[in-house]
């Protein structure tokens, strides 16, 4: 279990919803005092999670607004300890009087993702699902929101739980080849060496999926080409506004120009680039590398020049209502929007195959890293004819997992994670 750094005994408090003006307003308080609280407010507890409509006093008993009040006592709360919720009008004025009333008594306003550190603390998610629900506060397509919500309900934590369990189960068979090597022999220790081999090939599929961040950051395509091929005019086409500087000079574009969009739901991160040619001055020298440096790093090229048979391409013709298209090419125009189309749809098949599919679960670098390490163990396990020895590399696997569940090791990490959350979640 994760331990927390601040106190438990402070009974926190925040606006959860959107902010202000709005219709509702949804105000909650969670920790020891969270149910004296909202009888103060209220009059009286209603019946826990039932939903009930009651007029809110302050401590001299004015009026603040008639709203619905809920009570969730803990255990069985989202946050793991006592919970309320005020449901308000959703008025700048209402909801700081109440805020303010709730401050008067005595309670704290919460940090940037202190309900769910406490969730995380009381064991009602764990690291894995916490992560999960930071990333689906930041998704911005439907491929990064499907993705986060799967992890948020438990997809990722489900298959450390599995791989935990193998392992202790493998730990257990080692140990008791160890104690009855006599007895068991050479049968129990093939049998580990298997075990640790099936365990080592599902965890290394697991790591075969393409990683998180290519959907949380987005696909990066870039548009290349030689100078006035119409990359400039293409790039502004597709992302619907001019970004980008069109111009009949050579080597208008300078430098590389990144806007981030989502096609059909997929992220992407569209990239003009200078043209590619070996005449110019210094500046466009350094405006053609960089060029260069971005071909290199993107997952997938629209290329308007020569193809380079990298295999990430998209051969276009631009210009099409102007120049005879090539063959093998897809003919497009800016100007009248053929072939924009079909130029889409071959960017998003491209980039579905670089992205996890339905039911895959994306792992993030840390979870990469750590998992080929347990990987790495189990090889070393499973080669080893010291069950010893083994049973060593057993125990280094298990607590690279229990590091990536919240179990332990990773205190350091938690401060960043939550301060992306916001003060009401």
């Amino acid at each position: 279990m994760v331990r927390s750094d601040s106190d438990p005994a402070d009974t926190i408090y925040a606006l959860s919803s959107g902010r202000p003006p709005a219709a509702i307003g949804i105000i909650r308080i969670s920790g020891p005092r969270a149910g004296d609280a909202l009888a103060r407010l209220a009059g009286a507890l209603p019946e826990p999670r039932q939903a009930v409509l009651r007029l809110l006093r302050d401590e001299n008993g004015a009026a603040l607004d008639r709203a619905l009040a809920l009570w969730f006592p803990g255990p069985g709360s989202a946050t793991g300890e006592d919970l309320a919720e005020l449901h308000v009008h959703g008025g700048r004025a209402v909801i700081e009087a109440v805020l303010a009333a709730l401050g008067r008594a005595g309670l704290r306003l919460a940090e940037p993702g202190e309900f769910t550190r406490r969730a995380l603390f009381n064991g009602r998610i764990d690291l894995a699902e916490t992560e999960g629900l930071g990333d689906l506060l930041a998704a911005e397509t439907e491929s990064q929101r499907r993705e986060a919500l799967a992890r948020a309900n438990g997809a990722l934590s489900r298959k450390l739980e599995g791989w935990t369990r193998a392992l202790l189960d493998l730990a257990a068979r080692i140990e008791a080849a160890i104690d009855y090597d006599d007895e068991m022999g050479t049968a129990a220790d093939a049998g580990a060496g298997e075990a640790a081999r099936a365990l080592a090939a599902e965890i290394g599929r697991a790591l075969a999926v393409p990683p998180a961040e290519r959907l949380r950051d987005g696909l990066r395509v870039v548009i290349a080409g030689p100078p006035n091929a119409g990359k400039s005019s293409l790039f502004n086409a597709l992302i619907g506004s001019e970004a980008a500087i069109v111009s009949a000079v050579a080597g208008t574009t300078r430098d590389a120009i990144e806007r981030p969009i989502a096609l059909k739901g997929v992220p992407i991160v569209l990239v003009d680039t200078a043209g590619l040619r070996e005449s110019g001055g210094a500046i466009e020298r350094i405006g053609v590398r960089r060029a260069i440096e971005q071909q290199a790093l993107a997952d997938i090229v629209i290329q308007l020049g020569p193809a380079s048979g990298s295999g990430k391409e998209i051969l276009i013709s631009a210009k099409a209502d102007r120049v005879r298209p090539e063959a093998g090419r897809i003919a497009t125009s800016a100007v009248t929007g053929e072939g924009l189309t079909e130029l889409v749809e071959r960017i998003v098949v491209a980039a579905r195959t670089l992205l996890p599919g339905e039911g895959e679960v994306a792992l993030d670098r840390r979870y990469r890293e750590a998992l080929a390490k347990v990987r790495n163990d189990l090889d070393s396990a499973a080669a080893s004819a010291d069950m010893v020895l083994a049973a060593e590399h057993v125990r280094h696997a298990r607590a690279a997992i229990d590091a990536l569940t919240g179990r332990a090791g990773v205190e350091d990490m938690l401060d960043a994670l939550f301060g992306r959350f916001c003060l009401g979640k």
